[in-house]
Formats: C-alpha cells, structure tokens, sequence
C-alpha cells in the first residue's frame, strides 16, 4: 500500500469496520506479537502517554494510529490496571476531531486534580496550506472515563520557538504547576526543554529554557520527564541530533537521563549530579519514556520499543512497535536503576531449576522469564530462540573475568532490523564480578536487566518462531530459573 499524506490523514470516520477488523485480526494473530506487554491492538502505536493513577488505577495511554504500521493522524488509546501488570483496553480516549488537533493528538502526560485526570497534550494543527501549529491542550477524564477537551490551548508556541514544540508534561511542585515541552529554538536551531508556570492551571507564563547542560543538546528535544526518584530529581529526555563527543550512543536518536543534584523550576535551573547524559536503556529500542511519580513513593517508567524514521519487519503484517513493561526507577550513587515490578512474578508458571549445563531448554512457547547467576571469571555465549544446532539465535556474549562485559548480539537471529545502526551493543561489567540476568522474552521482544537492573537492554528481535531453543555454547558454572509466561490480555 502506497502511504500518501492523503491517506496517513484520512478522518477516522472514513475508514470502514470491516478494514479495521482485519488489521485487528492480522495483528492479534502475528507469531511475533506480544502477549504479556501493552502492544497495538491494530496499526502502530509510539508514544506512553498520561501514565498515572487515578480513582483507584493505573492509567496509561498510547498515541496510536489503528490503520496501518505509519505515523498517520494520532489519536490516544487507553488502557487501565491495578498492577501496571494486568492492563484491559477502555477504547478510543482522545481523537483528532477538533479544529485544534486536525491533524493528530501528539504526546502528553497526566495529573490528578479535583478530582478529575487532567490530560496534557500537543494539538497537531495544519492549515489549508499544510503550516504547522503547535497547541498546547487539557483534556480532563472524570471518575466514568468520560473525557472532554477544553475548546481553548493553554499555551500557544512563543516566537522564539519553530513548529518544534510539543510533549508536555504537566505536573505540580512546590505548590505551584509547572509544564515542560520540548522545543527547537528558531535563531540556533538547537533543542530545548522550555519551563511554563501556573499558579491556577489557567494563567501560564514562560520561565525560559532549563538549563541542564552546557553543551548543545542536537537541533531538537522529544519528551522530556522529571520525576524525583529516591529524593533526586531525575530528567529523562530524547535529544535528536546529539553530537556523540557530548554523549556516546548507538541508535538513530537516543533516550537519556540525568540524575540531578538539586531543581529550581522557578528559575528554570537543574543542576546535574553526572557530568553528560546516559543512556537509559543500553539496547537497540527503546525511545519515549515516560515516568511519574505514584502516590506511593516510587517513580515509575514505561517506555516505547520502536524508533522513529525506523522500520521493522512486521510492518509488513500492518502493526508496529510495542511497549516495555513498567519499571520501578531507583537512584543509587547517581546512578539510575530500573527493576522488574514485583507484581510481574504473577505471571509465571512451570517453574523449572536449572544449573550447570549448557543445555537450558528446547521448548519455550517464546513467553518466558529467565533469571540467571553466572559464576565470575568466566566466558561464553548464551544463545536465545535459537535452533537446535545453535546456528541462528540472540546471543548475550559474556565475560566475567579480565575484560568483563556483555555483548549482545542480533545480527544472526532472523530478518534484519535496523542494521545500519549496528547490530551489537556492549555492556561494560565490573571485573571477576558474578553476572545476574533476569531475561524477558515475548514473541518478538526481549528485555534484559542486567545486575539488579544497574543496566536494561531492550530489543525487538524475529526469530523463526519454531527456533526456541536455549543453550550455553558450553559447560560453565550458573543457576537459572525458568518460567512460562501467562499473557494479560
């Protein structure tokens, strides 16, 4: 199918339910689809949206687009949950149907007040001759669900700013609100992260630019994200066109963190605990995380595995992406961690104790959880949904003696995704350390927290679905944990 603007930007309404349903069906019957992750009922989804609790549940919303693997005319999906675990579809929750976003309901974010969910967001607006207008817009959810948009942008794009400026996040500190977007400055080019205040949610003015980093942070910023995690103030932010001397990463467009020292938001000032921003997730997916504070304590993160101006095999089957599953955020020696939910222990079964041998499993049903303790001053390859003979597979490339690290590797395991950005990507580990993996693997999604989650990789990889073997490349010292996966949807 030929993807024209005409077509990305048909109205909702336009398309029959019978086409619907058939993408509904090709993506819910993939062999790479995920089951026990947030992933597209039809079409693409991107962005984590609005994540927060309210009225009991968790909330997350997905901008999505239902109609094909492409960036057309965004809406917002939403799903709820009790354990950010276990999360059920509530339908169609913000659509492109007013004069504001026209053309697509861009990314945004969630805060609790009065008794309502405010739902921040990027109007997409285009005029007849296809100009863009970025608004900032509110929605608000009451206690039913029942979403209604305000008629009116709380913030209209300054004249300082190109048509660059979008993903509030809106939240309250100090007894004030605040909202950060991330913008283009017109004269340099260059990306930002631009502070609003308010003291009633309805006057909003311009704090100015954060200052975060002396260095130039590329020509745009996507999705920035403060929360406070262990006391410290944490920025999460996608900088696009960041210069690599600056920061080192592999992707197209990286996701990275700062964890801070101390925030002025009234002056638009974070100081940095860390002298450059780090990566957020060392694998080859991940982009667009969103996290926030929850009422009981913990910052929470959700992000999105798929890349922009990226393709992957199943676009071919008419879905796109998926998400990872929610990780609780920890700072420790400013560093940032990120953990397994307890609550994702729900999902296993069939527990099996392996150890010592290179042969782990044969039969895996490409839903499961493996948790391994690998002895120090040893090497090898672990081979993931790989065939019997050990020639195709994921492989994790480990050393836990003099050169301690661990490569992964999908360069030989099905169709190539993405190899122009590199197919390996190193993980450095502390030297004669014992190595802990907690490995999650769901269809076409494999997760890695990497001692005590001091270090994540996320990658989508498609391996022959038959291909599920696990196996050392040799005999070595570990003990393992096994579990099948149930799915939550």
């Amino acid at each position: 199918m030929e993807w024209t603007r005409e077509k990305r930007y048909l109205k909702y309404k336009d398309w029959d339910a019978q086409t619907l349903l058939n993408l509904q069906t090709q993506a819910a019957t993939s062999p790479y689809q995920m089951h026990y992750h947030v992933h597209p009922l039809s079409g693409l989804i991107n962005d984590p949206n609005g994540f927060s609790y309210y009225n009991g549940e968790y909330h997350l919303f997905c901008q999505s687009y239902p109609f094909g693997p492409v960036h057309g005319i965004k809406s917002w999906i939403h799903f709820a949950s009790s354990d950010m675990v276990h999360w059920h579809y509530l339908g169609q929750a913000i659509n492109p149907d007013s004069e504001l976003d026209n053309a697509g309901a861009y990314s945004g974010s969630g805060l609790v007040h009065n008794g309502e969910l405010l739902l921040a967001y990027t109007g997409n607006h285009r005029d007849k001759n296809w100009i863009r207008t970025p608004y900032q817009v509110i929605a608000k959810m009451d206690k039913n669900n029942k979403i209604v948009k305000d008629t009116n942008p709380i913030i209209l794009p300054p004249e300082h700013v190109t048509e660059h400026f979008r993903d509030p996040q809106l939240f309250e500190h100090n007894s004030k609100y605040y909202i950060i977007l991330g913008a283009q400055d017109k004269d340099t080019k260059t990306g930002e992260i631009d502070v609003y205040e308010s003291d009633d949610l309805k006057t909003w003015h311009e704090v100015g630019y954060l200052d975060f980093s002396k260095e130039k942070m590329g020509y745009m910023i996507e999705c920035p994200n403060l929360v406070f995690v262990n006391d410290q103030p944490v920025l999460i932010f996608c900088p696009q066109g960041l210069d690599k001397s600056i920061a080192s990463y592999d992707n197209i467009y990286p996701n990275m963190y700062l964890v801070g020292k101390n925030i002025d938001l009234s002056q638009a000032k974070f100081t940095p605990a860390q002298k450059a921003p780090k990566d957020l997730d060392d694998g080859f997916d991940v982009y667009a995380t969103q996290a926030f504070n929850a009422p009981d304590g913990n910052a929470y993160a959700i992000s999105w595995v798929g890349l922009p101006d990226c393709t992957y095999p199943t676009d071919d089957e008419n879905w796109a992406n998926t998400y990872s599953q929610v990780k609780r955020l920890e700072v420790k020696d400013n560093e940032l961690y990120q953990h397994p939910l307890d609550s994702i222990k729900s999902l296993r079964m069939d527990h099996e104790a392996i150890s010592n041998q290179a042969h782990l499993k044969d039969h895996t049903s490409n839903q499961y959880e493996l948790k391994l303790t690998i002895q120090p001053d040893q090497s090898g390859k672990l081979f993931l949904n790989a065939d019997s003979d050990l020639k195709t597979g994921l492989i994790l490339d480990f050393n836990t003696g003099d050169s301690s690290r661990l490569i992964i590797d999908r360069s030989n395991v099905g169709p190539k995704v993405n190899p122009e950005y590199g197919e390996q990507r190193e993980v450095l580990l502390d030297l004669h350390h014992e190595l802990n993996l907690d490995i999650f693997v769901d269809g076409s999604l494999c997760e890695i927290f990497i001692n005590d989650g001091k270090n994540v990789a996320t990658l989508r990889f498609f391996a022959n679905p038959e291909n599920q073997t696990i196996a050392f490349d040799h005999d070595l010292e570990y003990d393992a944990d096994f579990w099948k996966m149930m799915p939550i949807m």
